[in-house]
């Protein structure tokens, strides 16, 4: 039992430094994560007869290209979809005030437009409480200037830390193997193949899939000519982080603007098409090939997990938060098969057995 006690006692002093050093650990986090994902395309590349180094030379090359073409391009084009969507806002609130309100008044006796009113001017203040606060954040990162240095900092040590990670990655992990004792080294690698199964089809495949699917969409909607197809193709994209949930928040949103911009149900039947063939795909090849049926995370644990550790731990738990889901949802599957395994399990089974046979 001393040993047990040490146990706990030093997984309540990580918790503790965890807590402590929230901000510091950020860029550990993130470049640990990183090194984590790219790990797999570099021992790959090992196996092709490149060096250690040289391989993930290569992959820290094509990370940072992918990145490069997302600032120069993605992020400007999506940037200005935002502004134009912003624009858009006035005439969207005057349409459901002039037609859509009066109609619902007519069907149900219910005064929408007071309504609206109030959510528009609600909307107004706190339009204007940002920028606000945006001046005064802006004010108070001139102020401060080691504050804003700190900030810069740890955003510039994401990427050193990935690489000297990735650099030794399986030296580290043996390491950590070899601190292991021994009596309990069978049952720890077991459990680690296992975190390392789900954690990796989650964070791996479901990357993959928010990309493809905010691609398609993005694609698809642009194609169509619909306004902000890029923007509305992102956002479902990494919604898609929840089953169904991109597709619900994207094809409502694409159908808004659609009937808006072209008012005719052939766009409508258009969007559907787009949306539908995303989820076909991701039915048919995404989630069979990149997924299959290692994860098991409920959408509604990804959420909670998400929100408990932003609320714990901030940004360092919103990072933390579903890897952290992974290892404790295997760790309840493994208690809940060794609890059916146990005699606790089917002991009045059994027994109910015994008393019954002649």
């Amino acid at each position: 039992m001393r040993r047990e006690w040490w146990v706990l006692i030093a997984a309540v002093a990580m918790l503790w430094l965890l807590f402590e050093l929230e901000t510091m650990l950020m860029p550990f986090i993130a470049g640990m994560i990183v090194a984590y994902l790219a790990d797999p395309l570099a021992t790959r590349m090992q196996r092709w007869g490149l060096s250690r180094t040289l391989a993930v030379c290569c992959v820290f090359l094509f990370m940072v290209l992918v990145l490069g073409v997302a600032l120069l391009i993605l992020i400007p084009l999506a940037v200005q979809q935002i502004r134009q969507f912003g624009q858009l806002v006035p005439g969207i609130f005057e349409w459901v005030e002039t037609v859509f309100a009066p109609q619902i008044r007519g069907w149900t006796g219910l005064d929408v437009a007071s309504d609206l009113e109030n959510v528009q001017e609600t909307l107004a203040e706190h339009w204007q409480d940002a920028g606000g606060y945006l001046a005064q954040f802006l004010g108070q990162i001139g102020r401060s200037g080691m504050a804003f240095v700190t900030w810069v900092t740890y955003v510039a040590l994401i990427p050193v830390v990935t690489f000297y990670l990735l650099l030794d990655w399986s030296r580290l992990l043996e390491n950590l193997r070899n601190l292991v004792p021994r009596q309990w080294e069978p049952e720890a690698v077991r459990l680690v193949a296992r975190c390392d199964d789900v954690l990796s089809a989650f964070l791996r495949g479901q990357l993959l899939v928010m990309l493809t699917l905010g691609a398609i969409y993005s694609i698809g909607l642009t194609l169509m000519g619909v306004r902000f197809g890029l923007l509305i193709g992102m956002v479902a994209g990494l919604a898609s982080i929840v089953p169904f949930l991109g597709f619900i928040v994207g094809i409502s949103v694409a159908l808004i603007v659609a009937f808006f911009q072209f008012g005719s149900w052939l766009a409508l039947v258009g969007v559907v098409a787009v949306f539908s063939f995303g989820q076909v795909i991701e039915s048919t090849v995404l989630q069979p090939k990149l997924l299959g049926d290692k994860i098991g995370l409920h959408p509604v644990a990804v959420i909670f997990a998400v929100l408990a550790g932003g609320t714990l731990f901030g940004f360092t738990g919103v990072l933390l938060a579903l890897p952290a889901a992974a290892v404790i949802m295997v760790l309840l599957r493994e208690l809940k098969d060794r609890y059916k395994r146990s005699s606790l399990y089917d002991a009045g089974l059994r027994k109910r057995h015994g008393e019954d046979s002649p």
